[in-house]
């Protein structure tokens, strides 16, 4: 339900965007600003909380977060214009990342660990299905009684969280992590790469949902009623991709992220071609929905590569999400400031993702060195600690060695 309401909240606001435009009376590229605020809330937010949070219990964390964040959608709901709306998104985003990252750990600490990818897949379930139902939803109530009406009722979403946590969570000790471990994950370069890999790998998705809605209007032409249906789309290719392309990460992670990253490169080139019909379109939509399944699986590689710092680098790993989340929006609104046409965001997106798989190969080539490391001690290890052979006198024995 947090996911859910979360989700909600990140891909409504780029679907309401026109709407919230018209209303303060600014153009769309500078109404983006406001995603691109809640972006920058979660990318701060994550790693400080997540660091000022080590010593707390992560069931209390969970409703400490979302209580932030009703308060934040609240606030976006009232706001009377657009700086206050630009401060309501900021805050909103600030918990957004930790609240991620501390349900994922919670859900994998409750699997064995060959599934863990498969439990960070079903956390990141309310996120996908929020693109299924909450965002048509939100677009809907947007359209029929306004936009703030829409984040309305994520605030109402947030508190009926902060029920479930205090019902359901699972109640755990305070804290032993140290905030300086935690913060010891940041001198990793493993690290930072696999947030490379997410933060500008992603943006190609972003930089084409972003836009959606205003593309299908001034190219696909279809009618805003028909939005929904394809921002449904979008959510179930995401659903099923988080559902089904984990399963394959728990037995290759990093090969399964980098065929993920092509894939997207090519749907996202294809966009532009699929743009002026509506089932093609629908059909594309689909596949870029399916690429979010990325995110699952670099939140597992960066539990394999945190060491102790658990919980920084899953908070992190939102922080990379949204860090694409205001560089797609951004690069795709310079691409139509500058004439490109709206279509313009597939081929930057394209762009976007083909640079995160060249830094997937960096980290790919590490793992494997890794991994061929790793076995090298381990066999030399196993040498050093067995007992030593028994002298071999068979050339010397013609009982045992007839020919000889």
């Amino acid at each position: 339900m947090g996911g859910f309401a979360i989700g909600t909240t990140e891909f409504a606001s780029m679907s309401l965007l026109p709407f919230f435009a018209a209303d303060l009376g600014i153009d769309e590229p500078t109404a983006g600003h406001a995603i691109s605020a809640y972006a920058l809330g979660v990318v701060l937010g994550a790693p400080l909380i997540a660091v000022l949070g080590a010593r707390f219990a992560r069931r209390t964390q969970l409703l400490a977060l979302m209580l932030v964040f009703a308060l934040g959608n609240a606030l976006t709901a009232l706001a009377p214009g657009y700086g206050a709306m630009i401060v309501a998104r900021f805050l909103s985003g600030l918990p957004h990342g930790a609240y991620f990252g501390i349900a994922a750990l919670v859900a994998a600490s409750l699997v064995p660990q060959h599934r863990r990818s498969q439990a960070v897949g079903q956390v990141m379930l309310g996120l996908t299905s929020a693109t299924v139902i909450g965002v048509p939803l939100a677009n809907l109530i947007g359209q029929a009684l306004g936009w703030r009406a829409s984040f309305g009722l994520v605030s109402v979403l947030a508190l009926l969280t902060i029920g479930l946590c205090a019902l359901f969570a699972p109640r755990d000790q305070a804290g032993r992590s140290d905030p300086l471990r935690e913060l010891g994950a940041l001198r990793s370069g493993r690290v930072w790469i696999t947030l490379a890999i997410g933060a500008i790998g992603f943006g190609g998705m972003f930089a084409v949902y972003t836009y959606l809605a205003t593309t299908l209007i001034e190219v696909t032409k279809v009618s805003t009623a028909a939005i929904p249906f394809f921002l449904a789309v979008f959510g179930i290719g995401a659903t099923l991709g988080n559902l089904f392309v984990p399963r394959f990460a728990d037995r290759a992670l990093m090969p399964t992220a980098g065929i993920i990253l092509l894939f997207a490169a090519v749907a996202l080139l294809l966009f532009p071609l699929a743009a002026g019909n509506p089932w093609l379109l629908a059909a594309d939509i689909f596949a870029i929905g399916a690429s979010v399944s990325l995110g699952a699986i670099l939140q597992t590689r960066l539990m394999d590569v945190a060491g102790e710092a658990q919980a920084l680098a899953a908070a992190l790993n939102h922080s990379a999400f949204n860090t694409a989340n205001a560089l797609g929006p951004f690069l795709g609104g310079l691409a139509i400031r500058e004439g490109l046409g709206w279509t313009s965001t597939g081929p930057v997106g394209a762009a976007l993702a083909l640079l995160g798989f060249l830094i997937w190969i960096v980290a790919w080539r590490d793992s494997r060195s890794a991994s061929i490391a790793l076995a090298w001690r381990s066999d030399t290890a196993s040498l050093a600690n067995a007992p030593p052979l028994a002298p071999d006198n068979s050339r010397s024995d013609p009982a045992r060695n007839p020919v000889g």
